[in-house]
C-alpha cells in the first residue's frame, strides 16, 4: 500500500498535474518541464499548431483626420506633430522595469535619443526578464508607465517623436 499513497512533494500527483494544466491554459503555455530529484515530467499541449512568435510591433502613426477647413487651419500644427509620434508597446503581459536593477540608472529618459536597437526597458514575465528594444529611432517624449507597474500586451509604454 505504500506505493498507492500520494506523497505531498510527488510531481506525479494527479491534483498537481491538473493544476499545472490549468496554469498552462490560463497563461497560454505550450510546455512545462519539471524535474524533482530522479523524477521528471513534461507536459505539452497544442503541438500541432504553429508556435506564435512574440514580436514587438510599433503602431503606425494614426491616419490624418479630415477636419472642417476652419478647424484644419487652427489645428494643423498639433496634427503635424502627432504624425511623427510612435508608441513603444509591451509585447507581452508582465511587469515593467525602467532600469536593470534598483540601484542603476533608467535605460532611457524623456528627451533622450534612441535607436532601433536601444534597450528601453525590461518586461518581466514568469520570472524571465525580457529586454525590450525601441525598434524605432527618435526621441523619448514621455514614459507612460511607472517602474514596477503591471503591463498588458499592447500597452503603450513610451511615446517617441521620430522627427527629432
Amino acid at each position: 500500500m505504500a506505493g498507492s499513497e500520494s506523497r505531498s512533494g510527488d510531481i506525479f500527483d494527479v491534483d498537481r498535474i491538473r493544476r499545472l494544466i490549468e496554469l498552462m491554459k490560463e497563461h497560454d503555455l505550450r510546455e512545462i518541464d519539471l524535474k524533482q530529484e530522479d523524477q521528471q515530467i513534461r507536459l505539452c499541449r497544442n503541438l500541432d499548431e504553429p508556435v506564435p512568435r512574440v514580436v514587438t510591433q510599433i503602431a503606425p502613426a494614426p491616419p490624418p483626420q479630415v477636419a472642417a477647413p476652419a478647424a484644419a487651419a487652427s489645428g494643423s500644427a498639433p496634427a503635424a506633430d502627432e504624425a511623427n509620434i510612435v508608441y513603444i508597446k509591451s509585447p507581452m503581459v508582465g511587469t515593467f522595469y525602467c532600469r536593470p536593477n534598483p540601484k542603476a540608472e533608467a535605460f532611457v529618459k524623456v528627451g533622450q535619443r534612441v535607436e532601433s536597437e536601444t534597450t528601453v526597458c525590461i518586461v518581466e514575465a514568469m520570472k524571465v526578464f525580457n529586454e525590450i528594444p525601441a525598434e524605432v529611432a527618435g526621441t523619448i517624449v514621455a514614459v507612460l508607465v511607472e517602474d514596477g507597474e503591471a503591463v498588458d500586451f499592447g500597452k503603450a509604454m513610451f511615446k517617441v517623436d521620430t522627427s527629432k
